[in-house]
């Protein structure tokens, strides 16, 4: 199935739906009929890289990779980059330009625990209790 975004006159996703497999590709002819901007999106594509949807691995095919990121809204869709842009979760992340995602200043521990992102502190914050 094909997914469109449509977006506002900054460029903003406000809303996603599905359309038919034989609209792929088509997003100039939504947005004629209905006169409102609509970018398609893969439904299967995160950071870059197209996942294959019965296996969730990446796919063997990478050229089904499409706008970086599957839209939600709120995202950003930009043209430069031709990619779909998650919001910026805190003012400390920094964009990965080859991902379109957000990316903390310090990687997140990788010791099995469960942390949050403390931006007061600028630093992951172990959650009590919770394992991975």
């Amino acid at each position: 199935m094909a997914h469109f975004a449509k977006l506002d006159e900054n460029n903003v996703v406000i809303f996603v739906t599905v359309g038919r497999q034989e609209d792929d590709g088509k997003e100039a002819e939504l947005t004629a009929r209905t006169g409102d901007l609509y970018k398609q999106t893969s439904y299967n594509t995160r950071g870059g890289v197209h996942y294959d949807p019965t296996t969730g691995e990446p796919s063997e095919d990478q050229s089904k990779a499409f706008r970086f990121n599957y839209a939600g809204i709120g995202f950003i869709y930009d043209e430069a980059r031709d990619g779909f842009i998650p919001p910026k979760p805190f003012d400390s992340w920094v964009l990965d330009e080859a991902t379109c995602l957000w990316v903390a200043p310090v990687p997140y521990p990788e010791d099995g625990k469960v942390y949050r992102w403390d931006e007061d502190t600028v630093s992951w914050v172990e959650v009590p209790g919770e394992t991975v």
